[in-house]
This record gives C-alpha cells, sequence and structure tokens, in this order.
C-alpha cells in the first residue's frame, strides 16, 4: 500500500508557511457625514505609519467600504497578538488612531485595538488543500501496491 506524504507548504512571499500565517479581518463603523474626511485621509497615509504597520508584522493590509460607512479591513500576520503589542506601544500609531478615532461610530478605545474582528468560515486554498489531501488519501487505500 502507498502510503500518502503531503506536499510540503509552500512560502508565502515573505518566507512564511499557510500555518503561520493568520489572515485578519476586521469592521468598523465610519460616521456617514465624516465619510469623505476620511476617504482624504486614506488618500496619502503618513509615511511612518506605513512604515509601522510593516514593521509591526502586518503585510497585505487593505481597507474596504461599503454602503452607509461599513468598513471592512483585511490583513495578514504571523503573529497578531505581537503586532497588536508593537502598535499598541508605537507613539506614530497613538497619534494616527488619535487622529482616527473620531471618524467611527459606536467605538470605544483605539481603532486599531478595538475593531470588531470577523470569523473566517471560508478559505479556497485551506478547502482545496483538504480536498487533495482526502482524494490522495482515498486513491492511497484503493491501490493494491
Amino acid at each position: 500500500m502507498k502510503r500518502f506524504i503531503p506536499p510540503s507548504p509552500p512560502l508565502t512571499a515573505e518566507g512564511t508557511t499557510p500555518e503561520t500565517m493568520h489572515r485578519i479581518c476586521f469592521q468598523l463603523q465610519v460616521r456617514p457625514e465624516l465619510l469623505d474626511e476620511y476617504l482624504e485621509r486614506h488618500r496619502a497615509v503618513w509615511p511612518d505609519m506605513l512604515a509601522e504597520i510593516a514593521a509591526a508584522g502586518r503585510r497585505n493590509y487593505s481597507l474596504f467600504l461599503g454602503d452607509g460607512g461599513r468598513l471592512i479591513g483585511y490583513y495578514e500576520t504571523d503573529d497578531d497578538e505581537a503586532a497588536q503589542a508593537y502598535l499598541a506601544a508605537s507613539s506614530i500609531a497613538a497619534r494616527w488612531e488619535a487622529d482616527m478615532g473620531g471618524f467611527f461610530a459606536g467605538l470605544d478605545g483605539r481603532p486599531d485595538q478595538a475593531a470588531t474582528p470577523l470569523t473566517e468560515i471560508f478559505h479556497l486554498e485551506d478547502q482545496l488543500a483538504a480536498a487533495t489531501a482526502s482524494s490522495s488519501a482515498t486513491d492511497d487505500e484503493s491501490d493494491p501496491l
């Protein structure tokens, strides 16, 4: 009987494996009357703040705006607790978040620390990997060699 040996997971562009990378998604509510100003502020985020986000270990960071000011954020990181702690201790992030705090409705605390996290319920690559592994294991079990 053949034994299935899963292939090594591919490395991301940053050299991490999918097992060490975490996908983080969150939601905030931008005050509708401040949407235009919020958008303007994000057309040119402070270079120092961009550098702090990257230094914290967040990458592939995006913000998406929905109807009525619903804001969805997404980023990837190897250690979200460490990234949160880094930004919480950053004077640059504190200044940026103090500047941004007034844009959000129903928020207690800094936006980067108090956003509502969303639960991931589906990820294509995870499902494909599981289906491939299941298919390979089934094929190997039916092979008499």
